[in-house]
């Protein structure tokens, strides 16, 4: 199973740092596979150490990857996660590209309860999926999954998860703008 969280890691000098990412999940075991370069890998090879922020407001997956990840932090735990795992490093399977990060959960805590998901959560962390591949998909494929996204959020949507999907949007056209014309 993969669930989408959000990675805080920090390094030796105590600078956090903020990452979406769809994280493996097998019984006790956590895989993290963060691709090479990122801060995720450098951080958690560094310290042996993340946490797990399990939320349901998609602006601060979309955030993360539109450049707005000043998110109210308590150490490493963010302040609107519904619960959190701490996590600790046991193992690495070095790859090229992707090493898989084999983590032990050390403590779990549930802060409020999870209502539900809506569909334009779903298309909005599917369309920041997209973003973080911008530069290794077709661009007709994003444009042909947005289509197909949008019609769940047009019918669903709030207020947070259209400020969120217009973040995603204003990044897609930036890079057109710059990567295809």
């Amino acid at each position: 199973m993969i669930n989408e969280v959000i990675v805080t890691t920090q390094n030796t000098a105590g600078i956090v740092h903020l990452a979406p990412m769809g994280v493996h999940v097998y019984g006790d075991e956590i895989h993290v596979l963060p691709f090479k370069p990122s801060t995720t890998l450098a951080n958690l090879l560094e310290t042996k150490t993340a946490v797990l922020n399990y939320c349901d407001d998609v602006r601060i997956f979309a955030g993360c990857l539109t450049g707005r990840r000043n998110w109210i932090l308590n150490g490493l735990i963010l302040k609107n996660a519904l619960a959190h795992s701490e996590v600790e490093l046991v193992r690495v399977e070095d790859d090229d590209t992707r090493p898989t990060l084999i983590c032990k959960i050390v403590n779990t805590v549930n802060h409020s309860p999870f209502t539900g998901f809506n569909r334009a959560q779903y298309a909005v962390l599917e369309a920041a999926i997209l973003v973080s591949r911008l530069h290794m998909l077709p661009i007709e494929k994003i444009d042909s999954e947005i289509a197909y996204l949008k019609i769940g959020l047009d019918k669903t949507a709030g207020e947070g998860e259209l400020e969120a999907w217009n973040w995603l949007m204003e990044k897609i056209d930036t890079f057109k703008t710059e990567n295809l014309e």
